[in-house]
This record gives structure tokens, C-alpha cells and sequence, in this order.
């Protein structure tokens, strides 16, 4: 994303909420990323990494973020120089924050070893690698029938295109505006996103291509 339109995100984003910087690719990859995360210092900063740059940007990430989740994926043959990675950054950081969270996606064999690490260790589902469909346990619902991912996830990609879903989407289905032509307010709370909702209310998810190829409500499910 270029920097200056992170920026012009920045000065549209009320304090105190939670802003994830990663979206569908390696976080830890951006060049500018501790003056990035160093933009929201009154919002709670969170990202999803697989690890291998944690040692690297360990200077970047200590004190700049509160939260940072690894995501440890079953069958991974790079698995245990991983759990060495974290291990070393774990060092590196001390007392301080972020806080980590062990992210176990599918049957990970050695949880104990991950659980022993200071953390929290929360297990997930696997879905198609190419959406989130077919997986392998019966996804939670919530009481309100509603997708929250919907409800409370603004994304916005490295285009400036502004979704109401982070879930996987090369067809930009669930585009609602864009960044360089629309205030955030303005899209978050347009017609296009309040028909969705209705539509959604009524349960209909087939009235969005994303939505009607989707098993996901927005509730992350445990192994």
C-alpha cells in the first residue's frame, strides 16, 4: 500500500479500535512497516504473520504493536524452525508488548509445545484454499443469524478499494468504494452495504457472489 494513502486512512479512523495490518499476504514484507504501525498509536494494532521475519523485524514490531498472531499450519514441513523463530523473538521481546497468539490452523500435531510458550494458543478449522468453503468441521453461527464479518469488518486493500469482508475475493465482490473517490464513512454506512445487510437479514447470502459462495459468519470455529 503506499504510504500516503495509508495516511489518508489514518485520518479517517476513530481511535480506540482495532486495526489489523495484514489482509491476504505476508505483513512483515512491507518496507515501511514501524512507521506503519507507529501511524495508530491511540488504536489497538494487530497482525497475522507465518513467522519467519519475526526475528528480523523484531525491532519494528516491540513497542509498535499489541497484539501479533502466528499462524501454524498442520502438515508444515518448516514447523519446528518456526517454533524456533518465535522462540528467539519471544526473547528479543521480553515484558513488552505485542501479546501472541498461536494460531493452530487444522490437526497441528505437538500443541503442548505451543501451549508452553507465553501466549494464548487458540485453534482453528481449514477451509478450501481458494475460499472460505468446504471445511472440514460445521462452522459456528451466531445467535443473530447475521455474518459479523458484515457488521464490524471494514476492509480495505492496498488499492484503496474499501470491502465489507476480509475473506478471499479476486473478484472484488465485495467491493463496496473506494478509498480515493469516497470518504470511509461514507461507504461504511451507504445504500450498497444497507441493502446487503437487509438481504442478509432476510437470509439471503446468494444476493452477493461472495456471500453465496461462503460458509464463514464471522465467528472463527476451533479445531
Amino acid at each position: 500500500m503506499d504510504f500516503r494513502l495509508l495516511k489518508q486512512i489514518q485520518k479517517q479512523l476513530p481511535e480506540d479500535i482495532t486495526i489489523q495490518f495484514h489482509n491476504n499476504g505476508e505483513p512483515l514484507l512491507y518496507p515501511r512497516l514501524q512507521e506503519a504501525l507507529q501511524l495508530f498509536p491511540n488504536n489497538i494494532r494487530c497482525l497475522d504473520t507465518n513467522g519467519k521475519l519475526l526475528e528480523d523485524k523484531a525491532s519494528e514490531l516491540v513497542g509498535n504493536l499489541d497484539t501479533i498472531t502466528i499462524s501454524v499450519f498442520e502438515g508444515d514441513p518448516e514447523q519446528d524452525e518456526q517454533y524456533e523463530l518465535v522462540q528467539r523473538f519471544l526473547d528479543i521481546r521480553g515484558d513488552n508488548l505485542p501479546r501472541v497468539i498461536f494460531r493452530l490452523l487444522g490437526n497441528v500435531h505437538s500443541i503442548s509445545r505451543w501451549e508452553e510458550l507465553p501466549g494464548i494458543v487458540c485453534t482453528r478449522v481449514l477451509h478450501h484454499p481458494l475460499g472460505s468453503h468446504s471445511y472440514e468441521k460445521r462452522v459456528t453461527i451466531p445467535e443473530i443469524g447475521v455474518c459479523q464479518d458484515l457488521l464490524h469488518k471494514l476492509c480495505i486493500d492496498r488499492f484503496g478499494n474499501i470491502s465489507f469482508c476480509v475473506r478471499f475475493d479476486p473478484h472484488g465482490y465485495g467491493c463496496l468504494g473506494n478509498m480515493n473517490e469516497s470518504r470511509l464513512i461514507d461507504v461504511w454506512y451507504g445504500e450498497k452495504r444497507k441493502a446487503l445487510i437487509r438481504e442478509h437479514i432476510k437470509g439471503d447470502r446468494s444476493y452477493n457472489k461472495l456471500c453465496g459462495n461462503c460458509d464463514f459468519y464471522g465467528v472463527p470455529t476451533g479445531y
